[in-house]
């Protein structure tokens, strides 16, 4: 026998700033309807008095007041307000994160990337786009790439100037900006610049910034791959050089969503260019020193990962209550007492840990361990061509033992099935 399915606590209601015209009728009738109606100040203020539910606005933060608001309005008919697609870096996540299945029904309206998109005339596809509200501006830099095409969600009337201050300090001062305001609605309207050259005062703070991506003559070329160029860090010796970054991040085989712990961090850079993998992967990284972790965290914000998070201690001290990794990359501090054993001990079934060394104590330790756990021990040797009075000769750097493998038994101290 078929049940009926249970009618949805909360209907959310995507909506433009085009207001009530833009609304199909089913919005309307929800919002018709609605006991409750939850959203921005602006968002309500687009409903005409037919609506005639109980109007509240969310407080600010918002994020944490979601349980609290559902709670106290149960068993009404509550609508919630949202801009454009609730389900676009929207609201709707936060209900859906906090309401069973089948209790939220999803009324979307076109995005703002939609309607920027169809106005310039480019395919979603093939835009990237990356969000700036409640994120530091920073996090644009990882997306810039020479000819790509960006979509950025504004913070508010300020961003635009910040994205133009960002290209330039980036290396990306030609780019063409166009800042669409107000999109759909009767007050739309677009501003187009350069960012080299971009003076123009804070507009309205309905707003989205588009970048095509140009970057300057002789500026350091980012790729999207692993093994950045070392002149795209700071740092007074203490990295993992491109060639051994690359081959090290290879064996790491970040994916999407996953953390890593990255154990002497020197530079950052292992954390670094795990994190700009994918929009979604994280890191932790460990360094004693004070000096080299502040560098870590400005690396972080140069190129566009500024949610790497630093600790600053001495492993295996400082790794006491970090979040399970999916990896581990162990950098530097390999001898010191217990660092392996609970490196080791952290990692849950499936993950792997990664540990590189140029010295001789610590070259042994990881053959033993290799011994023990298996796995690949490799060394990887690095030659540079140099000149030699007239000619040109190969000058190696040291060579690195590198020890990779993945854990697949559980170990005693394992915080195996551990909440991340």
């Amino acid at each position: 026998m078929n049940s009926a399915r249970p009618a949805p606590a909360v209907t959310v209601v995507g909506i433009g700033a085009d207001g009530w015209s833009g609304l199909p009728e089913a919005a309307r009738t929800a919002l018709r309807t609605a006991d409750v109606l939850i959203g921005g100040s602006r968002q309500l203020a687009l409903l005409p008095a037919v609506c005639a539910g109980t109007r509240t606005a969310w407080p600010s933060p918002l994020r944490p007041a979601v349980p609290d608001l559902l709670a106290a309005h149960r068993g009404r008919r509550v609508c919630v307000l949202a801009s454009g697609d609730p389900m676009f870096y929207g609201i709707g996540r936060a209900l859906c994160e906090e309401l069973p299945a089948g209790a939220l029904r999803v009324l979307p309206h076109p995005s703002s990337v939609s309607y920027a998109c169809g106005r310039l005339g480019w395919p979603v596809e093939d835009t990237e786009v990356v969000t700036l509200v409640g994120r530091p501006t920073a996090g644009l830099a990882a997306a810039l790439h020479h000819g790509r095409r960006l979509l950025v969600l504004s913070a508010g009337p300020t961003t635009p100037a910040e994205v133009a201050e960002l290209l330039r300090d980036r290396g990306f001062g030609p780019s063409r900006m166009s800042v669409l305001e107000q999109l759909g609605s009767p007050a739309e309207r677009h501003t187009d610049g350069i960012a080299d050259h971009w003076a123009q005062p804070p507009g309205d703070p309905l707003n989205v910034v588009a970048v095509e991506c140009r970057r300057a003559d002789g500026a350091l070329r980012l790729g999207g791959s692993p093994g950045l160029p070392d002149e795209a860090y700071a740092h007074d010796g203490q990295l993992t050089k491109r060639h051994v970054r690359a081959a090290t991040l290879a064996v790491l085989a970040p994916a999407p969503g996953e953390l890593l712990w990255d154990v002497g961090g020197g530079s950052g850079s292992i954390a670094v260019e795990w994190m700009r993998s994918h929009r979604s992967c994280r890191a932790v990284t460990v360094e004693r020193d004070a000096v080299r972790a502040e560098r870590i965290a400005r690396n972080a914000q140069t190129l566009g990962v500024p949610a790497l998070r630093v600790v600053t201690g001495s492993a295996p001290g400082a790794l006491a209550g970090l979040p399970t990794p999916d990896a581990v990359f162990i950098g530097g501090g390999l001898t010191a007492p217990g660092l392996l054993d609970a490196c080791w001990d952290a990692l849950p079934v499936g993950g792997r840990l990664v540990a590189n060394t140029v010295t001789l104590e610590s070259e042994a330790l990881l053959a033993d361990r290799y011994r023990s756990h298996g796995g690949e021990l490799v060394r990887i040797g690095v030659s540079h061509a140099v000149p030699v009075g007239g000619f040109t000769g190969w000058r190696q750097a040291m060579p690195v033992t590198q020890w990779s493998v993945t854990k697949t038994v559980p170990h005693a101290g394992t915080h195996a099935g551990e909440e991340r």
